[in-house]
């Protein structure tokens, strides 16, 4: 993934060169990379093409990072720390990382348009559509002005669950369909990774909340304790450590029965399931 990362945001030596440098740092600088394995994986399902798949990886993970810069900045959260290292307005500066964060956004629009990532339009057309829903006004983008709002109004949890399927869940649920866009698969197999993003990316989430109220910041790389401090509703916030866990275990249970239609192929996205879960990053 990083490779193809580097070879889609190449180096500028130019006057611009200083943005390009941004875009890489945001891109190149780590991270779970848990959606380009999701499309990697569910492209195998139906033998897409390796290269076709890498590039669709590479440009969901390119709006992941931008989201991350933009979310980052002083008129967002306010973040000084990504990953273990200075967030992308620190290491550069406001109006850089803004410019870095619209460049990955479009740079990866622009990838998916490419005929190398994939010989027929209508499903480049398709992934572009269904790209720009995720991270639109009605995915990414709305949700993450509804975190916004969530700052000043105490929404319950079927509202903050609305929010995280939009603002996390959104991009998983691309992530996932896109192997199947690129493999022109079934209607009945998408629904099945439908339902799977859905339960994934809300036990995603859960578990994010959770490692913010008991984590180390030193062990997820970045500040925690902000929720509460904020006097933010999160899942951790209304069901309490026990209950969330424990949802983010029944999440993870049902995304696997998904599965089943897929046999053995999808064991990558059973074990997917269980690492977002588990993890302490």
């Amino acid at each position: 993934m990083t490779r193809a990362l580097d070879t889609l945001l190449p180096i500028d030596e130019g006057p611009e060169g200083r943005l390009m440098d941004a875009v890489r740092y945001a891109a190149l600088s780590g991270g779970k990379r848990v959606r380009p394995y999701l499309t990697l994986h569910t492209a195998a399902l139906f033998n897409v093409d390796a290269k076709c798949a890498l590039r669709v990886a590479a440009a969901v993970e390119m709006v992941h990072c931008y989201s991350l810069v933009h979310d980052d900045l002083p008129a967002m959260d306010d973040d000084d720390l990504r990953r273990g290292l200075p967030t992308c307005h620190i290491q550069y500066d406001e109006a850089t990382a803004i410019l870095a964060g619209d460049a990955l956004l479009t740079r990866a629009f622009e990838v998916l348009s490419e005929d190398g990532t994939h010989q027929d339009a209508n499903v480049r057309i398709e992934l572009v559509k269904e790209l720009a829903k995720a991270s639109g006004p009605l995915g990414m983008v709305g949700g993450q002005m509804l975190d916004l709002v969530a700052h000043h109004h105490n929404l319950d949890v079927n509202e903050i669950a609305r929010l995280q399927r939009m603002k996390t869940g959104g991009l998983i649920n691309f992530a996932c369909v896109s192997g199947a866009i690129l493999g022109k698969a079934s209607e009945s197999a998408l629904h099945k990774l439908h339902s799977y993003a859905h339960d994934l990316g809300l036990a995603f989430q859960i578990v994010d909340d959770l490692l913010d109220a008991t984590a180390d910041a030193s062990a997820v790389g970045k500040r925690t304790g902000k929720d509460e401090e904020q006097g933010k509703a999160t899942f951790v916030s209304l069901m309490g450590i026990e209950n969330a866990q424990a949802q983010a275990g029944l999440l993870r249970d049902q995304a696997i029965e998904q599965l089943d239609v897929f046999g053995e192929a999808a064991d990558p996205l059973r074990d997917m399931a269980h690492f977002v879960v588990n993890r302490v990053s």
